[in-house]
């Protein structure tokens, strides 16, 4: 089974620990890491603290080299900031690991889990047995979910393909806004126009009067 594994920690040091340890053996008899990062919450947004790459070329980067990184640029993007920023609204209230792999996005349970200070762990990995990597993580304060990879993989492609919706439609607001302050600008600069002429025939006019009188 290709999985992708999400490990949230209390404790930033114990999520520095566990990936020293899964890095010293990537691959065994029941499992191989392809790809992990360990990533913290830091004020709504996500900083990269560490990754490993097997340095294996695939031929299919979104599918698996290059599945993880997207997931970290997902949840350090748009879409990301959107949902921990509602998430953080119940801080403390945690998604069960249970609900998490019968159907929630991964994206949002992770999201959801990760408070700010938190680490989590994501890696892509090949499991016929889940207890080598449990195993691993077993003396650490963490919850662990499981995906199946290829169905994140589609995952990816949505929030991307929503990604891209939400900035195109960002710039046609921003075109909006820019013609409203334009409009704005432009009749502001027209009255001075008006006024600075005005002026200056009202002076002229007043010039002319005293040079006849004179």
């Amino acid at each position: 089974m290709h999985n992708i594994i999400a490990a949230v920690f209390k404790n930033e040091s114990e999520g520095y620990q566990a990936m020293t340890q899964l890095r010293q053996l990537p691959a065994n008899e029941v499992s191989a890491i392809l790809q992990m990062v360990l990533v913290k919450r830091e004020n709504e947004g996500i900083r990269v603290c560490d990754r490993f790459d097997s340095g294996i070329n695939t031929s299919d980067d979104m599918v698996l080299g290059g599945l993880v990184g997207s997931l970290v640029g997902i949840l350090g993007g748009p879409i990301g900031v959107l949902l921990m920023g509602s998430y953080g609204m119940l801080a403390g209230s945690m998604l069960d690991t249970a609900d998490a792999v019968s159907g929630e996005a991964m994206i949002e349970t992770v999201a959801g889990k990760l408070l700010d200070g938190e680490v989590a762990l994501i890696a892509l990995a090949e499991e016929t047995d889940e207890s080598f990597i449990d195993a691993q993580l077993s003396g650490f304060q963490v919850e662990i979910a499981r995906f199946d990879a290829a169905v994140i993989a589609d995952e990816v492609d949505e929030a991307i393909m929503m990604e891209k919706e939400m900035a195109r439609q960002a710039r046609q607001e921003l075109r909006k806004t820019k013609k409203k302050d334009r409009k704005a600008k432009v009749e502001e600069k027209r009255a001075k126009l008006s006024a600075d002429f005005a002026a200056f025939k009202a002076k002229f006019k007043k010039d002319k009067e005293t040079e006849t009188a004179e």
